[in-house]
C-alpha cells in the first residue's frame, strides 16, 4: 500500500519516480533527460513558491507571506506582541477567526472579551474578522484566501492549504509578529519529499483513512520530520478537492513542515465555485524534479483504519482490529500507563470487547478535517433511513462553515442525519482540542478530528477523568453510527456506502452580510477594547551574562505534546492573561511544576533585591567553587524543563511563554519534536539546549552556565555546562550545543524575547 524510497528520487515527466541509484543516469537517459540533482531541486513546485517570496539566498530563505492566520486561542498574544514591538497596521491581509473557545462557558464574559478585542483590532489595524459559529479558521481559509501559488502563515499547527496550490505554515505567535511588523520568516531551504498517488480509493474508502495510512508509515522514523511534502502522481486527479482537503491538513501529524499538491481543473472549479476563479493557476512539477525522498501510496489498496490513543500515528486498519482487538488493545492500554504516568487511572479499552464486537460510546465529525460537504454529504448517505439508537451511544457533526451548512441544509442532507438522531452543531473546533463533546469517564469516542493526543478529548486524569479518542473517516464513523456504535468499516457491504454525488453551492453572501474585512483600510483612531483579562506581556529579562538554571521537571516520555506542556481545553480560556494561563503549566503531566518554578522565581527575585541565598543556593556555590568553577554568586538564575523528545502537536506559542513567565531560562532535550516548537523557545527567550547524554542530568540540578551569553553571541559550536545534584558531592561538566541558529535568532535570546528584541532596534 505505501513505499517509502531509501533514496532521493527524481520525477520524470510528472509520471515516473526514479530512485537516485547507480541505474538513475541511464533511465533518464531513456527519457531524454539529464540526471542533474542540483538542477532538479528546482524543478519542484514547492521551489517555485519559496523562491517567488524569498528575499534571502538560495539556500538561507527569508520568506514573506501572502496572509496571515489565527484564531482565538491565539490572536491576543500576538496583537500584544506586535503591538509592544511597534506595529501601527497589518501589513497584510490578517484573518482573525473564533473558532476554538466560542462554546465554552468557562471564565464568565473573558471569550466574549477577546471576541469584541479582535473585531476592534481588526478596525484598529485593517484585518478581517470572523465572527463566532461561522467557521473553523482552516476552512475559512480555503474558502476564501488560498490560492494557487501562495503562502499563509497560521498561528495553528494544521495551517495546511496544499491541495489548493497554497503553502500553508503552522508557527507560533510571535513568527506571525515578525511579519506584521515587516520582518521574514527565516528558515534553511527544507528537504522535499514526493507523496506520489497512484490508484483509485475504493466505495467506503475516506480522506482520513488515506491520511492515517500516510502518518502511521512515516511518523515514528521521522521520515517527513521539517520537510516539505508535495502530492503528486496519477492518483491526485481520481479525488474530489474535498477529499484532497482532507488528507492535506493531516499532512501536519507527519511533522513535516509544509505541503502542497499539483493542481488540475477540480482546483479551478473548486476556486470558480468560491467566486476566486482568477487565484487557479496550474502547478506541477518540471520535466525533471529532485526530491530528498518519495512515499509511494496506492490509494486502491487503502482500507478504512482507526488510530488509536494517543497518536494519530497508531494506526491499523478497522479489519486488522476487529481481528486482533485483544490483543492490540492490551498493548494500547500497557503504553496508556506508560504515557499517563503513576496518575491512578488507566484504560480500559478491553471492556468494549462486547458480543464478538467492539462497542463505542462516542461519534464525532468536526472541524477542518472532519466537518466538510462531501464528508458529511457521504455520512448522510450511509445513514439515511437508519438510526443511530437512544442507548449510550451519540453523534454530534460539527459542518466546517455556514455556507457549508447551508449547503448541506439545500442537499437534504442535514435532514437525513438529524432524522438518523445525529445532533448538528456549528462551526467549533472544540472536539478537536479538548472543549466539546468530552464522552464519559471510561468512554471510547471516535472522531474524523486532527488529533487524539492525551486530553485532546477533555478528560482530566489527574482528578481520576479519562476517557479515549480514536481518529476515523466519516463514512467509517457513519457506519459506525448506523450500526448502534458498534464498530463498522465503511466498506462492509451492508452499511451502503458509496461516493457522494451531491453538488455543493457555496454562498458568499453568508460572510458578506458578517465578516468585517477592513484590509489595507486600518482606522488608527480606532480604541482596542480590552476585557479585564486581556493583560500585556510582562517584562522578560535579556539573558544574563552567566546564568544558573535548575531542572524542575523531568520527563522521560517518547515524546512530550505542546498539549502536555500547557493544556487545550478549558484552560485556554485564560489564553489573554498571560499570569493566568502560567499556572495551568504541566498541571496535566507534572503538577508540581508551577510550584517548583515559581520557588527558583523567588530566589531570582531575592538576589536582585540583594538578598542572601538560601541553603540550597549556598551548598550549590560551595561545590562548585571546590571544583574551581568560576564564582556563580552574581549569575541569573531561572528554570528548566528537560525532556528526551520535546514539542510535538500544536503550534500554540503559550507552551513557551507560560514556561518564560514562570521563570524558565531553558530547555534541555536530547531532540525538538517540530521546528514551531523550538521557534517558539527562541521567540521567548529561551535556550533550547541539546544534550547528547541523558544521564547527564536529574530532576532538581542545578546548571552553571558561565559565560552564557557570549557563547551565544560568538556562535559556539559547544556549551559547557556544570551540573551540581542535590546531595551527591562534586560537579559534573556536561556538554551542550544549542543547534544551528540564524543571527537574528540568537540576537532575540540575547534581548531576551522578541518584543525586547524590537524594542532595542
Amino acid at each position: 500500500m505505501i513505499t517509502l524510497f531509501k533514496t532521493g528520487a527524481y520525477l520524470a515527466d510528472g509520471a515516473e519516480l526514479i530512485a537516485d541509484d547507480a541505474d538513475a543516469a541511464a533511465k533518464l537517459k531513456r527519457r531524454g533527460k539529464a540526471a542533474n540533482r542540483e538542477a532538479a531541486r528546482q524543478g519542484t513546485i514547492t521551489h517555485g513558491i519559496l523562491s517567488a517570496h524569498n528575499s534571502g539566498s538560495e539556500r538561507e530563505l527569508k520568506i514573506t507571506f501572502d496572509s496571515l492566520a489565527s484564531h482565538d486561542i491565539t490572536y491576543v498574544g500576538i496583537i500584544q506582541t506586535a503591538r509592544a514591538s511597534g506595529m501601527t497596521r497589518f501589513p497584510l491581509p490578517y484573518v482573525l477567526t473564533n473558532c476554538h473557545n466560542s462554546l465554552c462557558a468557562v471564565g464568565g464574559t473573558i471569550n466574549e472579551d477577546d471576541h469584541v478585542f479582535a473585531l476592534s483590532a481588526a478596525k484598529k489595524y485593517g484585518g478581517i474578522y470572523v465572527p463566532p459559529h461561522l467557521a473553523v479558521i482552516h476552512s475559512y481559509n480555503r474558502e476564501l484566501m488560498a490560492g494557487c501559488g501562495k503562502m499563509i502563515l497560521g498561528s495553528d499547527s494544521h495551517t495546511r492549504y496544499g491541495a489548493l496550490g497554497a503553502m500553508g505554515v503552522g508557527e507560533g505567535g510571535g513568527e506571525l509578529a515578525k511579519q506584521l511588523v515587516g520582518r521574514t520568516y527565516d528558515l534553511s531551504y527544507p528537504d522535499v519529499v514526493a507523496v506520489y498517488l497512484t490508484g483509485t480509493p475504493r466505495a467506503g474508502v475516506g480522506p482520513q483513512d488515506a491520511a492515517l495510512a500516510i502518518i502511521g508509515a512515516v511518523f515514528r522514523n521521522g521520515y517527513a520530520k521539517n520537510k516539505a511534502l508535495e502530492f503528486v502522481g496519477d492518483g491526485v486527479a481520481r479525488l474530489p478537492v474535498d477529499f484532497r482537503n482532507g488528507i492535506d491538513v493531516m499532512t501536519t501529524e507527519t511533522a513535516c513542515w509544509s505541503s502542497v499538491w499539483r493542481t488540475d481543473g477540480a482546483v479551478r472549479d473548486y476556486l470558480a465555485a468560491h467566486g476566486r476563479a482568477a487565484e487557479y493557476r496550474e502547478l506541477a512539477p518540471k520535466d525533471v524534479a529532485y526530491y530528498e525522498g518519495a512515499v509511494v501510496v496506492d490509494l486502491s489498496k487503502v482500507e478504512p483504519s482507526i488510530a488509536l490513543p494517543f497518536h494519530p500515528s497508531n494506526v491499523y486498519t478497522i479489519r486488522e482490529l476487529a481481528a486482533n482487538a485483544a490483543d492490540i488493545f492490551a498493548q494500547v492500554e500497557k503504553d496508556a500507563r506508560e504515557t499517563l504516568g503513576a496518575q491512578g487511572v488507566a484504560l480500559n479499552l478491553g471492556a468494549k470487547l462486547k458480543g464478538g464486537g467492539i462497542q463505542v460510546e462516542q461519534a464525532v465529525i468536526a472541524g477542518c478535517s472532519g466537518g466538510t460537504f462531501d464528508n458529511l454529504s457521504a455520512a448522510a448517505g450511509i445513514l439515511g433511513g437508519k438510526s443511530t439508537g437512544n442507548g449510550a451511544f451519540s453523534l454530534s457533526v460539527y459542518p466546517d462553515s455556514q455556507p457549508t451548512f447551508a449547503a448541506l441544509v439545500q442537499s437534504g442532507a442535514v435532514s437525513k442525519l438529524v432524522a438518523a438522531g445525529a445532533v448538528v452543531r456549528s462551526a467549533f473546533c472544540g472536539p478537536c482540542f479538548g472543549a466539546g463533546d468530552t464522552p464519559a469517564n471510561g468512554a471510547l469516542s471516535i472522531r474524523h478530528t486532527t488529533r487524539n493526543f492525551p486530553n485532546r478529548e477533555g478528560s482530566k486524569p489527574g482528578e481520576g477523568q479519562l476517557a479515549a479518542v480514536a481518529l476515523m473517516d466519516a463514512r467509517s464513523i457513519a457506519a459506525t453510527a448506523a450500526n448502534g456504535g458498534r464498530l463498522t468499516a465503511a466498506d462492509e457491504a451492508a452499511c451502503g456506502a458509496k461516493p457522494t454525488t451531491e453538488r455543493f453551492f457555496f454562498d458568499r453572501s453568508i460572510y458578506d452580510k458578517r465578516v468585517y474585512d477592513g484590509t489595507g483600510r486600518a482606522e488608527p483612531d480606532e480604541p482596542l477594547v480590552f476585557g479585564p483579562n486581556i493583560k500585556d506581556w510582562p517584562q522578560i529579562p535579556a539573558l544574563p551574562d552567566s546564568l544558573l538554571v535548575k531542572v524542575v521537571s523531568y520527563l522521560t516520555d517518547p515524546v512530550i505534546t505542546t498539549d502536555e506542556l500547557i493544556p487545550s481545553g478549558e484552560t485556554s480560556s485564560y489564553r489573554s492573561n498571560p499570569l493566568r494561563l502560567a499556572e495551568f503549566t504541566l498541571s496535566r503531566k507534572d503538577p508540581a511544576y508551577v510550584g517548583r518554578a515559581k520557588a527558583v522565581q523567588a530566589q531570582e527575585s531575592a538576589r536582585q533585591a540583594g538578598g542572601e541565598p538560601d541553603a540550597e543556593l549556598r551548598a550549590t556555590y560551595r561545590k562548585l567553587a571546590a571544583a574551581a568553577v568560576r564564582e556563580p554568586a552574581g549569575a541569573a538564575i531561572g528554570s528548566a524543563v528537560y525532556a528526551r523528545k520535546i514539542g510535538d502537536g500544536s503550534a500554540r506559542e503559550q507552551a513557551a511563554s507560560c514556561q518564560r513567565v514562570l521563570g524558565a531560562a531553558a530547555n534541555f532535550a536530547r531532540e525538538y519534536a517540530t521546528k514551531r516548537y523550538r521557534s517558539n523557545l527562541l521567540n521567548w527567550g529561551i535556550l533550547p539546549f541539546l544534550v547528547a547524554d541523558e544521564g547527564a542530568l536529574r530532576l532538581g540540578d542545578y546548571v552553571f552556565l558561565p559565560g552564557i551569553r557570549q557563547a551565544v553571541l560568538s556562535k559556539a559550536d559547544e556549551i559547557k555546562g556544570y551540573a551540581v545534584r542535590d546531595g551527591a558531592d562534586g560537579v559534573t561538566e556536561i556538554a551542550l550545543a544549542l543547534g544551528a541558529l540564524t543571527d537574528a535568532e540568537r540576537e532575540i535570546l540575547a534581548a531576551g524575547c522578541l518584543i525586547n528584541y524590537y524594542r532595542a532596534e
